[in-house]
Order: C-alpha cells, then sequence, then structure tokens
C-alpha cells in the first residue's frame, strides 16, 4: 500500500503513520520529496483498510496494491477450478447448460429452482403456500432430478432456510445478489463442504463480487461458483442486462467457474437466444435460461 503525505505534512503525522504500519506486521519505505513524504506499507496490505490510514492525521490518500482477495485469485491458482457435483464438471472447457424449468430437467446439464420465492411487491401475486409447503414442494422437485441424474441448484433467501434445502439434498447452494452483503450468511456456507453459487447484485461491481467469494473461501469453503444474474441498465424499458464485462474481468482476475442467469433478463430487443450466445462470449461456463 502506498500512502501519500499532505503537502508540508508534520514529522507527528508520518511517525503516526509508520506505527500504523508497524503494528499490523508491516515495514515501512519512506521516500521524502520537497512537498510531500511518500509511504510504502511492504507486506500483505490485506490487514489495513484504506480508509483507516486515511483518517490519521497528514495523510492525503492511501492506494492499495494488492486487491482484497487472495485464495479465489488467478495468482493463488492460474488453471481454472473444476467442481464436479453428480458427474457434472463446473468449469474446464465445456459450457453447461442449466434449466431454470425442472420439467427441462430430462434435457439439460443441472437444474436451478428458487423454492422460496416471494414477490417484491404486495399485489404482484399470490403467495404460494407456507414456507412447510414451499419446503415439501422443493423435496419432490430434487428428488425427481436426482432420479434423472441431474444436480440442483437451489436458491436460499434466508440463512435460515440453508438447513431445509441441505436436508432436500441440495446440491449446490444459489445465494442470490440480494445476500451479497450478508456476511453472516457468508460465514454459514462458509463453513460448510456444500458447493456454493455467490450471485452478484445488480448495483455492486466485480470487487464487491470476488470479496463476497473470497470471505466464504476464508471460512474454509472452497467449492465456490460466481454467478452473473444482471446488472442495472441504461434503458427504462428494460431495467437489466447482462453484466458481460464483469465477467471478462472476473475471468480474468478469479479462476473459480462462472455462470450466468438470464431466466428473467430476456426481452423483445435482446431474446435469451441472444443472450445466451452473448454470455458464452464472455467466457461463462454455464447458463441458467428457460429456453426450451
Amino acid at each position: 500500500m502506498i500512502i501519500v503525505m499532505q503537502k508540508q505534512a508534520a514529522p507527528e503525522a508520518v511517525a503516526r503513520v509508520v506505527e500504523t504500519i508497524r503494528s499490523r506486521g508491516l515495514q515501512e519505505h519512506i521516500s521524502r520529496g520537497e512537498e510531500r513524504t511518500i509511504i510504502g506499507a511492504v507486506g500483505d496490505e490485506r490487514v489495513f483498510d484504506a480508509n483507516e490510514l486515511e483518517t490519521l492525521p497528514g495523510v492525503e490518500r492511501a492506494i492499495r496494491v494488492l486487491n482484497d482477495w487472495r485464495i479465489i485469485s488467478r495468482e493463488a491458482q492460474p488453471e481454472d477450478s473444476v467442481i464436479t457435483v453428480r458427474g457434472v464438471a463446473f468449469g474446464g472447457g465445456r459450457m453447461l447448460d442449466i434449466a431454470a424449468a425442472p420439467e427441462r430437467a430430462a434435457r439439460a446439464d443441472a437444474v436451478f429452482t428458487d423454492p422460496f420465492y416471494l414477490p417484491a411487491k404486495p399485489y404482484a401475486g399470490t403467495v404460494s403456500g407456507s414456507e412447510a409447503e414451499q419446503i415439501r414442494a422443493m423435496r419432490d422437485e430434487l428428488a425427481r432430478c436426482h432420479a434423472a441424474g441431474r444436480p440442483v441448484l437451489v436458491r436460499i433467501r434466508d440463512v435460515r432456510q440453508i438447513e431445509a434445502a441441505l436436508d432436500a439434498e441440495a446440491d449446490i447452494l444459489y445465494l442470490g445478489g440480494e445476500l451479497m452483503s450478508n456476511r453472516a450468511l457468508q460465514d454459514e456456507v462458509g463453513r460448510l463442504n456444500t458447493p456454493v453459487v455467490v450471485c452478484k447484485d445488480k448495483h455492486h461491481r466485480a470487487d464487491d463480487w470476488l470479496v463476497a467469494a473470497e470471505h466464504i473461501a476464508v471460512r474454509g469453503n472452497h467449492h465456490i461458483i460466481l454467478g452473473e444474474a444482471g446488472t442495472l441498465s441504461f434503458e427504462p424499458e428494460h431495467t437489466y442486462r447482462l453484466d458481460t464485462d464483469a465477467v471478462v474481468r472476473v475471468r480474468r482476475t478469479s479462476h473459480l467457474p462462472v455462470i450466468a442467469n438470464i431466466s428473467r433478463l430476456w426481452h423483445n430487443d435482446m431474446p435469451q437466444e441472444i443472450l445466451y450466445r452473448l454470455a458464452e462470449a464472455a467466457g461463462v461456463n454455464g447458463v441458467v435460461s428457460s429456453l426450451r
């Protein structure tokens, strides 16, 4: 990390920064100019938050050299990760067809299900039964997919739903974008030995996506798949668009497999057939779609 001091910063301010750097086990490298002093923090700078240093007296700004992720980076593992579930490989050279509809299980490589879905608006639709009924329906659905030899990705929307999903023999836990900032849930799935999809939310950057995945990996679960389900669009008629830029960036930065969920993205200007090819061109390892 590089710390740029303010013009004519007092020696006491420089000493305070050096003391802070040493307290975290790093060493300082000081370069004094006529107007500014620049301090390099030598070591693993991930122990610091840049904002923490910028609040110190006399500090103008702190610039990171390393990223906030290490386990999931290509520096740690240059080759792509491959996660095999029920004989189906997520990652590697083959593009997976992941069905958003269970009736397509026989023709797809895997199945995506969202048993705990609730409409965002109170009058958008009726709730399909109690959570107990949702769990029973999920069990039946997973049993049918497993009988067809297909792994199932189960979307969970709350930490309390993990146990029910695992009891129903969910093969992969799918964390929707609304859980990107839920560190308690990420801690929980990080302690499991079950593969998990970390889906990016519509307003998060690729860096936020990778940090969430790293948070899970730090807890011990390295069976992680990155999921992209759309980002905010500039077109008022079409709220979301496929974030191909983010997919390309994380494929270059991380060794984790990436899947794209386009099941709720299609529209008249960009039907799912085109979105499917666009996701494939961006380098994803699988696509969740409702294509027949």
